[in-house]
């Protein structure tokens, strides 16, 4: 890692100040690029300079990358749903086109592009790996597509000689998931009693802090133009919900919700109160379409690469819900109820 300036764009967020405490354990100097108005708690006593500025204003983003030697571009929109799609495309496709903009004209070593495992075909037989492509209609929802379509400019910028590598994080969880994501909000609702049943699902589970470690490892290791899955375990989502209830003492949702039901219930949500109402439905429908489809990843590219070696899900897990609940997640009925089982001490 060179010991220049590094800039990492999102790095107020969940991956992105991860990938910033990484990067300053190993002796770096960070700029940290945040938009107007975040909530940068995440970065709360980090030796960062901070630069505020919208991804959208290429003047920003060239202001911020002066003088840096490498770029992290994280910041991204992940949600499921938004009043207008277009900011999906506005942010994740013409924000990333910024970035890589401005990487050329400052001439900088080495761009890691954080992309999703959302943009890979999944496949019934095996867990899906770099080389699966998608059928571009089953990318449901405007995050998914407009990823799809920012990783390609990602891989014409690679192919017109920019130094670029790209990561896929599958389903990252632990500290400091303060909006939550979706990925996260699946800990919330199984702490706060709101998960009645699961559905048949298979999900990866990562720690993100082995994800931002992925992201230094690609930067020193990676291929120009190669993308690397960081994940860690296959899970079936009623094994997360076992060992989440093992690891709290609460309950394990019991219930199977057939997938016929589950995607009829989010339709109306996002129905009635995506497309009437104009606020974030409660069920996305672009949710419950992830959750009813099998989401399994192979990140053995990653490990024989880049020397990626992420821990076990569960102590993915256990971080996650424990900070969780000792920031305020959690309702205080249900965090007195807690009986924390994890053999680590959490």
């Amino acid at each position: 890692m060179p010991r220049g300036r590094l800039l990492v764009t999102g790095a107020s967020g969940f991956i992105g100040s991860a990938v910033t405490r990484a990067l300053l354990a190993d002796g770096c100097s960070v700029t940290a690029f945040v938009e107007p108005h975040a909530d940068t708690r995440n970065l709360d006593g980090l030796d960062v300079s901070v630069v505020t500025g919208d991804l959208r204003d290429p003047a920003a983003v060239r202001r911020a990358m002066s003088g840096c030697r490498s770029v992290f571009h994280v910041a991204a929109l992940y949600r499921f749903w938004a009043p207008d799609p277009t900011v999906f495309y506005d942010v994740n496709v013409n924000g990333t086109r910024n970035v890589l903009g401005a990487a050329r004209e400052c001439g900088v070593e080495r761009v890691v592009y954080t992309s999703t495992v959302g943009t890979l075909g999944l496949r019934d037989r095996r867990p899906s790996n770099e080389q699966d492509y998608p059928d571009v209609g089953h990318l449901f929802g405007s995050y998914k597509r407009s990823k799809y379509v920012a990783e390609h400019e990602v891989l014409r910028a690679a192919a017109q000689g920019l130094p670029v590598v790209l990561v896929q994080p599958t389903m990252p969880m632990g500290p400091c998931d303060r909006a939550p994501t979706p990925s996260g909000r699946l800990v919330v609702e199984f702490l706060n009693g709101r998960m009645p049943g699961y559905v048949d699902t298979t999900l990866n589970v990562v720690h993100v802090d082995d994800v931002a470690r992925g992201h230094v490892l690609a930067h020193d290791r990676g291929r120009v133009g190669r993308s690397y899955i960081l994940g860690a375990e296959n899970l079936p989502l009623q094994q997360v919900l076992a060992v989440l209830a093992s690891l709290t003492g609460l309950p394990e949702p019991r219930l199977h919700v057939p997938r016929a039901l589950s995607l009829a219930a989010a339709w109306l949500s996002d129905t009635i109160e995506g497309k009437m109402l104009r606020r974030d439905p409660t069920v996305p429908l672009e949710a419950a379409r992830m959750s009813t489809t099998q989401m399994a990843f192979d990140d053995s590219r990653a490990r024989t690469e880049l020397g990626y070696a992420p821990r076990p899900a569960v102590e993915a897990l256990a971080d996650a819900a424990r900070w969780y609940v000792d920031n305020g997640y959690v309702k205080a009925e249900r965090s007195k109820r807690i009986q924390w089982r994890d053999d680590r001490g959490c």
